[in-house]
């Protein structure tokens, strides 16, 4: 039954999902090939949810947790890969290529004509089911979590991170992606209390 003492966080709770699922669309209109714009707004609208759940006195209504749960897990997740490919531009100053199986493309003074080699294959799934597993880690108060499946991802990778190229795209990439999800994760882990 609905009483006017809810009203404050059926509110709250709506404005949440609300904005979530704006940021979920805005990331999922740019998610193969990253536009700043619609990056940027997602990235306002967690932070305005994070600043709302830090700052209020209330949380929202039961009926949304689960629903904030799910959304914020598939934002975290979906979210990072765009964040993460934006960031890597960004700090390559968008010089080094995608290779057809989600690698990067290594360079060497010495190619001509030949193909570069493509390494760190798979990363787009592996940043996937990371964000998913770190998301989930925070949501549901686990997060020690995250250094498991950092430390997976690390023994997994250690034979490909021969060439500073190839070190520096891991660690800025898996700083982008964890750091997107993490944020988003912290959100619905503080608004469910």
């Amino acid at each position: 039954m609905f009483t006017l003492g809810a009203l404050p966080e059926l509110i709250l709770g709506s404005a949440l999902l609300a904005a979530y699922a704006v940021a979920l669309i805005l990331v999922l209109t740019s998610r193969r090939h990253p536009a700043a714009a619609p990056l940027l707004a997602a990235a306002i609208l967690i932070a305005l949810a994070l600043l709302a759940v830090a700052i209020s006195p209330i949380l929202p209504a039961f009926p949304f947790a689960a629903a904030l749960a799910v959304l914020g897990a598939a934002l975290a997740a979906l979210g990072g890969d765009p964040a993460a490919r934006s960031v890597l531009t960004f700090a390559s100053r968008g010089l080094v290529r995608e290779g057809p199986n989600g690698g990067i493309l290594l360079r060497t003074p010495a190619m001509t004509t030949a193909q570069a080699p493509e390494v760190m294959r798979g990363g787009v799934t592996i940043g996937y089911l990371e964000r998913a597993a770190a998301a989930l880690a925070i949501i549901v108060g686990y997060p020690e979590a995250i250094a498991v499946v950092v430390a997976i991802k690390g023994i997994a990778r250690f034979t490909e991170l021969g060439s500073p190229e190839t070190r520096e795209r891991f660690i800025i990439g898996t700083l982008a992606s964890l750091g997107w999800a993490c944020v988003v994760a912290a959100t619905v882990r503080l608004a469910l209390g």
